[in-house]
């Protein structure tokens, strides 16, 4: 092989690489191209969550707290009328045992 050949040869197997090079710098421009539009994504979706879910959710927190607080009060009277009729059948039953005793 001469060195023509040979150089002939160099500048055929550099022209293919500078091909996969520019090849490659395009991949890579596209995916920066990519990642940069993913990074606005995200931070439009960081700033949704941040301004409106966690308040909405808060919201909804806030107003199950509100709603536990009334069945609650609500069932205030609704307990203390169970433990009135347990008392009651317990006098019932006390009562019971003095008259058979008294009997």
């Amino acid at each position: 092989m001469t060195d023509s050949e040979k150089m002939d040869l160099l500048l055929e197997k550099f022209t293919g690489m500078d091909d996969k090079v520019t090849s490659i710098d395009a991949r890579v421009t596209n995916i920066d191209t990519r990642v940069a539009g993913i990074e606005k994504d995200t931070r439009d979706i960081k700033l949704i969550i941040e301004n409106e879910i966690r308040v909405n959710i808060q919201r909804v927190a806030e107003g199950h707290l509100d709603l536990s607080r009334n069945l609650h009060d609500a069932m205030k009277p609704s307990n203390e009328i169970e433990m009135l009729a347990i008392k009651v059948r317990m006098l019932e039953s006390d009562m019971r045992e003095v008259k058979h005793k008294i009997s």
